[in-house]
């Protein structure tokens, strides 16, 4: 492709009131409304108090405007203020100003914030409800728990400390803060944020993890859910705490323990023939005896954790073991072995497979950092945690609009949705009075984009009407 000689000569003008940049955010907002958002906020998010007058009135239109600006690719405050240009007012009421936001923001406490995380739990549990967005989720759930380091460069940011992250496979230590977050998802579905919780960069990754698992669990059932919840998590998250909530919430367990003594014995006590080779993609099958090669194999054995204490939990320990690569020319075979505890019914290679599965809260954060986690853009902690949730807010909304237009795009990353979705541009037009949207000719996605605008406004759920 090659610029045309005569549009080097020519003159730009930002001019035009009839212009959207972002036109996907017509369906994308009215299916936010369709599951209740701005009336979640106004009965849920109550600033009583304000320091600057004014700066805590309609917190709904406020939130809903930042919202909309992060599902755009807003990834700071000031980034807001494309939801203002062209005619983007003359297609939503109540676009405020990125100044104003930004107040709003400021007058945030803990109490508010936690008031917002409900607001998020009921909305996605909407979203579920009108788009289908976890299907299968009557059958199984499963509820993944980690946490991330956002790094932060301002001294004065308030909670900000030094934490331990991996950079490179390294751990090093990085001034941050550190969201821990709760997904939900299917075998056949994308996770969905169910909580996102902000916290100093120093706390350590278990903190207030217990409570989390247990609102996360009462989503996904609120969300449908009738049958197996399995609470996945990391080494710390083998807590007797989180397997505790996850008890009292009737929920099932794959939990990676960490290896102390106990766990390092009963490894030990596996027989040699009690170890299977699972299948992962790189196994292949011995053409000979048709025997599955794989340098990783797994096994179990009874085990009662948290001996010690006033409620010992008996399950399963799996333990997969895979060859030690830095050590291939020894006599005899070194492993590296990988523990984990669980309660739930699968087969030892199906529980395996199924808690290896854990990582795809990974792509969820990738995601958020890719998008409004690029920065925590404010100075006072609790307008942070309060970003960290409408920006949880935002995910789950634009995934669940993926999923209206399309079954690769209930799947795809937040950048792709936001590109081919969300900022698409659009002429606004009234002939005889009937407004329309006049979107550029050609574009490769028009049929999906058609698709979500269908299934948005349809008889059930027509556009809003005027006041």
């Amino acid at each position: 492709m090659k610029l045309s000689h005569e549009w080097s000569r020519a003159t730009a003008v930002f001019d035009d009131p009839n212009l959207v940049s972002c036109a996907g955010l017509v369906p994308v907002l009215a299916l936010a409304e369709q599951a209740g958002l701005s009336s979640l906020i106004e009965g849920k998010v109550r600033l009583a108090s304000n320091r600057v007058r004014s700066a805590g009135v309609n917190p709904a239109g406020k939130l809903t405007a930042l919202i909309s600006g992060m599902c755009a690719g807003a990834d700071s405050i000031t980034d807001v203020e494309v939801i203002r240009a062209g005619g983007m007012s003359e297609v939503f009421g109540g676009v405020y100003a990125s100044a104003t936001i930004g107040q709003l923001l400021r007058e945030f406490t803990h109490g508010h914030a936690s008031q917002l995380a409900s607001v998020a739990r009921e909305h996605l549990v909407g979203l579920v409800a009108r788009t289908g967005c976890l299907p299968g989720i009557a059958e199984q759930a499963f509820v993944d728990i980690d946490s991330l380091l956002r790094p932060v460069y301002g001294r004065a940011k308030q909670g900000a400390s030094f934490g331990h992250t991996k950079i490179a496979g390294k751990q090093v230590l990085r001034r941050g803060l550190s969201p821990l977050a709760t997904t939900i998802s299917t075998p056949g579905a994308a996770p969905m944020i169910a909580g996102i919780r902000l916290r100093a960069g120093r706390a350590g990754s278990g903190k207030g993890a217990a409570s989390m698992v247990t609102e996360a669990v009462r989503t996904a059932r609120a969300a449908g859910t009738t049958g197996p919840v399995l609470v996945r998590g990391d080494a710390a998250y083998g807590s007797q705490a989180v397997v505790s909530a996850a008890l009292r919430e009737k929920a099932q367990f794959s939990l990676v323990l960490t290896k102390n003594p106990a766990v390092r014995r009963a490894i030990d006590s596996i027989s040699e023939d009690a170890w299977t080779p699972v299948h992962y993609p790189g196994a292949v099958l011995d053409p000979d005896t048709g025997a599955l090669i794989s340098d990783a194999e797994v096994a179990e054995v009874p085990y009662t954790a948290f001996a010690g204490t006033r409620h010992p939990v008996t399950a399963r320990l799996v333990v997969r073991r895979v060859r030690d690569q830095t050590k291939l020319d020894e006599l005899f075979p070194v492993w590296r072995h990988h523990p984990f505890f669980t309660n739930s019914t699968a087969s030892t290679t199906d529980a395996d497979i199924t808690h290896r599965r854990h990582a795809i809260i990974e792509t969820v954060f990738s995601d958020l950092i890719d998008g409004p986690l690029a920065h925590l853009p404010s100075g006072r902690f609790p307008a942070n945690a309060a970003w960290a949730i409408c920006a949880a807010i935002s995910h789950n909304l634009l995934r669940a609009a993926g999923t209206l237009a399309s079954p690769a795009h209930g799947v795809a990353r937040g950048a792709t949705l936001r590109r081919q979705l969300i900022t698409v541009p659009a002429r606004l037009a009234r002939p005889q009075r009937r407004p329309i949207m006049h979107l550029p000719k050609h574009w490769p996605w028009a049929a999906t984009w058609n698709r979500l605008w269908e299934q948005v406004f349809t008889t059930e759920h027509g556009p809003p009407q005027p006041a």
